[in-house]
């Protein structure tokens, strides 16, 4: 199956670079180029692209809003943050608009590729730094388990299977299926399905509440 990426960027020697990356993938197809928020959301409702690398700084509306925006109207394109400026706030606020993964612009371009196959077919591209820098920013947030919330929690996770468990907390520790299917020796499809059973079960959105529900639940722990 060929990947069709949308590429928002303001820059256009970086679009340009993009493209002629992504050009080279026999499973991938750059399908059109936005320089801006507003243009990158339009498209998205158009194209239906697979894939959409969103830039954070444009003007118009910011990635961030775009990216919601995308979520909002355009639910069959995933995002794909990328900026120059490694900063908590963009990578929360990308995040928490929808994004499925968060990444620098300087990544090597083998990296770039495997985060959008990634993203592509469902998961979701939060590096273990990222999510421990989530967890600390959200620790003062979050209930100390004294509540009924932490009853309430503990009820929903009764719901899950041993392996289920072991996967949740893997995915809270920031690990992507395929690390978890290595460490737990799984088929990387069936963490999938494991990942797709656990966010039904718990009543999740996301990879992202996933991360804070087992914070919450106190079976991760950031180090």
């Amino acid at each position: 199956m060929t990947i069709r990426i949308l590429i928002a960027d303001d820059e256009a020697l970086l679009r340009m670079a993009f493209t002629t990356v992504l050009e080279a993938q026999p499973d991938m197809a750059p399908v059109a180029e936005a320089e801006d928020g507003v243009q990158a959301v339009r498209l998205a409702r158009e194209l239906r692209p697979d894939v959409v690398l969103m830039d954070v700084r444009m003007p118009g509306i910011d990635g961030i809003e775009a990216t919601r925006e995308v979520v909002r109207t355009s639910p069959q394109s995933r995002v794909l943050i990328l900026t120059t400026f490694d900063l908590d706030e963009y990578a929360f606020a990308g995040l928490g608009a929808g994004a499925s993964g968060f990444l620098l612009k300087n990544t090597r371009p083998e990296e770039l590729l495997t985060a959008i196959r990634t993203v592509a077919a469902g998961d979701a591209v939060v590096s273990p730094r990222i999510t421990r820098r989530l967890l600390e920013h959200l620790r003062p947030h979050l209930p100390d388990g004294s509540s009924t919330d932490g009853d309430e929690r503990l009820a929903r996770l009764g719901r899950l299977s041993t392996r289920e468990r072991e996967v949740l907390v893997q995915v809270g520790c920031g690990l992507s299926n395929a690390e978890i299917a290595a460490t737990l020796h799984l088929a990387e499809a069936t963490v999938k399905s494991h990942l797709g059973r656990i966010l039904q079960k718990l009543e999740l959105r996301d990879r992202i509440q996933a991360v804070v529900f087992a914070y919450e639940s106190r079976l991760v722990r950031p180090a």
